[in-house]
């Protein structure tokens, strides 16, 4: 990316190379551009002395002066057509480009060529190392993270699950985002706090790396040399990996007995339904049993019926504040 400036030019002006680099990629792993331009420049500079790329780049044998010229002092310093490199800072050294703009915007300057070179890019997900590392300073720092539980914690995870539903319910985009978020800070508070465990510690790359395992494993028509064409065949091979990978000797097994009941009885009723078994419902007085009955209904029909009874709330919530005005 080429930013050449508006002000007037001269080949012996010589070029100005504004290197950036994501503090999310390794020190050290830098473009090919980025290398030529740092090997080529008369002039490496950069402000900070602690800069994290300074110790690769010293080792490759480019010589960085730890220096902050102002716009002037850098314009004189590319004069003859040298060519001079800024290591930016993590600030990105906005006093330096202010003034540098100010310079080519007066029109009574001969500019050196402007180049803002990106060395290095966030890949996909590089906003998650920025998560880590944030919780992790909030556990050493704050007074009510650091004392948090995997116990204390685990209702704030129910909680956000039922908002995430809501917002995915709502269809409402921005609180879905914002939802998915305060899940994920779940996920990574509770690794974070498994960091600490004195006997069985394990971090969020631990948790990542099963998820991972876990995924391929059931992918096989993805990863391996199965196929599948169809949702159902995918959900064959996801029971098939699941079965051989837990070993369970009773289909209820895994079940969170603790889950709303309409949803535990669901998928009760998908768990016998799915393997093939005989299992009559239970029968009894009360309504509880007549829920029962109904869920296993809804479930046999597709239905989940959880979402379908807080579907009917929602209805029957609209309907009381129409009469309330």
């Amino acid at each position: 990316m080429n930013a050449t400036s508006a002000g007037p030019t001269a080949p012996d002006q010589g070029r100005i190379v504004l290197l950036t680099t994501s503090h999310r990629v390794a020190p050290g792993l830098l473009s090919w551009p980025a290398w030529r331009a740092l090997r080529t420049a008369d002039r490496v500079l950069c402000a900070d002395g602690a800069h994290p790329q300074l110790p690769y780049l010293r080792e490759a044998g480019i010589r960085v002066d730890e220096a902050a010229p102002t716009a002037e002092e850098l314009v004189d310093a590319c004069a003859g057509g040298r060519t001079a490199v800024v290591v930016a800072t993590g600030e990105g050294d906005p006093a330096l480009t202010d003034g540098l703009a100010r310079l080519a915007g007066s029109g009574r300057v001969h500019m050196p060529e402007l180049e803002l070179l990106p060395a290095s890019y966030d890949l996909p997900g590089a906003r998650l190392l920025d998560l880590v590392q944030v919780m992790d300073r909030i556990r050493l720092e704050c007074p009510w993270s650091s004392r948090r539980t995997h116990q204390g914690l685990a209702k704030y995870a129910i909680e956000e699950a039922y908002e995430l539903v809501e917002a995915i319910e709502d269809g409402d985009r921005d609180e879905l985002r914002e939802e998915l978020g305060d899940v994920l800070l779940q996920v990574v508070f509770h690794a974070r706090i498994a960091e600490e465990d004195p006997d069985a510690p394990f971090s969020v790359d631990d948790v990542a790396g099963t998820i991972v395992d876990k995924l391929v494993h059931r992918h096989p028509h993805v990863f391996g040399d199965e196929t599948a064409e169809t949702p159902e065949e995918v959900r064959e091979h996801w029971l098939r990996t699941k079965a051989a990978e837990k070993q369970r000797t009773s289909v209820t097994e895994g079940v969170p007995l603790g889950q709303p009941g309409l949803a535990l009885a669901a998928k009760l009723h998908s768990r016998v339904r799915t393997a093939g078994l005989d299992v009559p419902l239970p029968t009894g007085e009360g309504i509880g049993y007549d829920l029962l009955a109904l869920a296993a209904r809804a479930e046999a029909g597709g239905t989940d019926p959880e979402a379908a009874l807080r579907a009917a709330a929602r209805a029957y919530r609209d309907a009381i504040r129409a009469v309330e005005g």
